[in-house]
């Protein structure tokens, strides 16, 4: 699944192309992904403006000049990609166009899982491709991010004001590891399983190492709480900056794979030595409610 640093990176392309842009046709090939699409999504589009773009946690929040907000997830395997208005001349459409888009290859799986199709006035084009349709489209009013059921129980963003003090408060009596901790987007969303693994390893704590035990008894974090969080911003932050992580073929707005991969210190390391200097020690893979964790027994305690 697409983490906080794979939205952001979609966010920020999207941004670049759709925000001034006015709808003025979209196509959706079917009535549903994870839920059904709004009845009214198609004609409450068209002709409004893009006038901002943000992100909450791993959702993207389209703002329209009308007041209001598409609310989009990329589920597991989502992804949008954009088309200037010449590269959109270069397709024709094909015969059975009701049950896949012109686009073909250039989105994967010859246009057949192209659900939904954004054309805007300079003529481009943004298409919503999601094979396994866990995605997420809806339409709500700005300013009812809040109360929005997929929202409302979401906890702070790393980028934001959060800081070791604001996790010791969620972690002080919570017997549950560290590593599940991180992953509940209750108490801080967007980590996600690859970025739990390398800022556990970056900051040497143990993933089922209790979380209670990084806050000390009058409510304070720990030094390793402290060095926890820094480690968790500078991993995302990192990951922002080189398009994300490109496992299960993700790929930003214009097709480009993520590079994170390639600054593993332990994800999808196992048996391979621990990169740490002068530690020595080997990678190991352990389950944690049902997801893989990867670690270095020698230098994480």
């Amino acid at each position: 699944m697409p983490e906080l640093p794979e939205v952001e990176t979609v966010r920020r392309g999207l941004e670049q192309a759709m925000v001034g842009r006015t709808f003025t046709n979209v196509i959706l090939r079917r009535e549903n992904l994870r839920f059904p699409f709004p009845e009214n999504l198609v004609d409450t589009l068209i002709g409004r403006r893009v006038d901002s773009i943000r992100r909450r946690a791993k959702y993207l929040l389209i703002d329209l000049d009308d007041g209001h907000v598409i609310l989009s997830h990329l589920g597991m395997s989502g992804r949008y990609t954009l088309f200037d208005g010449e590269k959109v001349d270069q397709f024709t459409t094909p015969n059975d166009s009701d049950e896949r888009s012109r686009f073909g290859t250039a989105t994967g799986f010859d246009g057949r899982h192209d659900h939904v199709e954004f054309q805007f006035d300079d003529g481009s084009v943004a298409v919503y491709t999601d094979p396994r349709r866990f995605g997420i489209m809806d339409l709500i009013a700005i300013g009812e991010e809040a109360i929005h059921p997929l929202l409302e129980a979401l906890g702070p963003e790393p980028f934001g004001d959060w800081n070791a003090n604001h996790l010791a408060q969620r972690l002080h009596k919570k017997t549950t590891s560290i590593k599940v901790a991180l992953l509940d987007q209750r108490i801080v969303v967007g980590v996600g399983n690859i970025y739990a693994c390398e800022a556990l390893h970056r900051s040497g704590i143990h993933p089922q190492r209790q979380s209670k035990t990084l806050v000390r008894k009058d409510g304070k974090p720990t030094k390793k709480l402290d060095a926890l969080v820094e480690m968790v911003v500078e991993v995302l932050e990192q990951a922002v900056e080189v398009g994300g992580s490109s496992l299960n073929d993700f790929a930003d707005v214009n097709g480009t794979l993520g590079y994170f991969g390639h600054h593993f210190q332990v994800y999808d390391r196992e048996d391979e030595p621990c990169l740490k200097a002068g530690c020595g020690g080997t990678i190991e893979r352990i389950t944690q409610s049902g997801r893989s964790t990867f670690l270095c027994p020698r230098c994480q305690r």
